[in-house]
C-alpha cells in the first residue's frame, strides 16, 4: 500500500507542554485533609503521600505569608 498517510503522534514533551497550559483546580484543603486522615487510618501509605502532597500544593498561596 503506498497511499498511508502518516499519522502525527504527540511526544512526550509535546504532552506535558500541553498539560501545563492551563491550571487544574485543586479540592479545597478541609477535604483533602479529610481524604488524607481516611487514608492514614487504612495505613495506604501510598495515599497518605498523595494526599500530604497536594495538600501543599492547594495552600501554596498560604504558605509562608
Amino acid at each position: 500500500m503506498t497511499g498511508r498517510s502518516r499519522i502525527a503522534r504527540p511526544t512526550e514533551q509535546a504532552a506535558i507542554r500541553a498539560a501545563t497550559r492551563s491550571a487544574r483546580p485543586l479540592p479545597s484543603v478541609p477535604s483533602l485533609l479529610a481524604a488524607l486522615l481516611e487514608a492514614n487510618e487504612r495505613r495506604d501509605r501510598e495515599a497518605v503521600t498523595l494526599c500530604a502532597h497536594l495538600v501543599v500544593r492547594a495552600s501554596e498561596p498560604e504558605v509562608g505569608e
